[in-house]
């Protein structure tokens, strides 16, 4: 049996009298590609953020690798390793490039405001050279070098999306959420997209969360998909026996025809 790296357990949420999310279970295993998909409103988003600890579950639990994190704030449960993307972009746009994958050093960082000013005494540049050269191998490994030096608010949206998945991946995550990390881009700049999600996973070993409205991309490179439909879950399974359950046809699609085809969900 595979490893599991996390499991979310009989998860409820509510806000106010509007339910966004009812006794939800699910496990993800080690080193897998994991798609969250469902139609709008259907509470992606919503459990995505009880994972990485912005919302605060009405019941049930998070465990991300044995641990119960439910009640862990973002930044305790960035350091056990778990990044985050946003479906709204959450960059510094005032910085460079490279300043906002710096960021995603931070909590790794040893030194602290004692130590800092010693820079030339302590091992404070040493440790900075170190995360540095890991920022240039991400920067290279995304291939947006051309853009290290550029100001984030003045890129494009695809190019954007790049800089947040290199920020993510600074963090040194075990397993990384993606919230829809190819909306709004063109044909050619979620094929570059997919391609990166694959080889972050397979090359740098890290666990995919992922929300995707894409059904080609979710059929592609998805080990596992779960559907959630008015914040419940219809079925969890591997894609092509998720994409032929007729419930969610009729609930994700919207249709009942059974010769469905993947061109025609695209």
């Amino acid at each position: 049996m595979a490893e599991l790296i996390l499991k979310v357990e009989q998860l409820s949420l509510a806000f106010g009298g509007v339910k966004a999310l009812t006794d939800v279970s699910f496990s993800v295993k080690k080193g897998a590609v994991f798609s969250i998909i469902g139609p709008n409103g259907a509470g992606k988003t919503s459990m995505l953020n009880c994972i990485s600890g912005r919302y605060q579950p009405n019941q049930g639990q998070v465990i991300f690798q044995d641990k119960d994190v439910t009640h862990l704030q973002p930044n305790d449960r960035a350091d056990l390793g778990m990044g985050r993307t946003f479906q709204n972009l959450a960059l510094f746009g005032h910085l460079s490039v490279l300043d906002n994958i710096m960021v995603g050093r931070h909590h790794l960082l040893k030194n602290n405001w004692l130590t800092g000013p010693l820079y030339w005494l302590s091992n404070a540049q040493t440790e900075e050279l170190e995360h540095r050269r890991r920022v240039e191998e991400i920067i290279d490994f995304l291939e947006i070098s051309h853009i290290r030096k550029a100001i984030a608010g003045t890129l494009s949206y695809g190019l954007r999306k790049r800089v947040e998945l290199a920020r993510a991946m600074a963090l040194n995550p075990k397993m990384i959420l993606l919230d829809e990390p190819m909306a709004g881009m063109n044909l050619e700049e979620k094929e570059d997209m997919a391609r990166y999600i694959l080889d972050l996973n397979e090359e740098f070993d890290i666990t995919v969360v992922m929300i995707e409205h894409d059904m080609g991309v979710v059929m592609d490179i998805s080990h596992e998909v779960m559907v959630l439909d008015f914040g419940k879950k219809l079925i969890c399974g591997l894609p092509e026996e998720v994409m032929a359950d007729p419930h969610v046809k009729r609930a994700y699609l919207g249709i009942d025809d059974d010769d469905i085809t993947l061109q025609e969900v695209s």
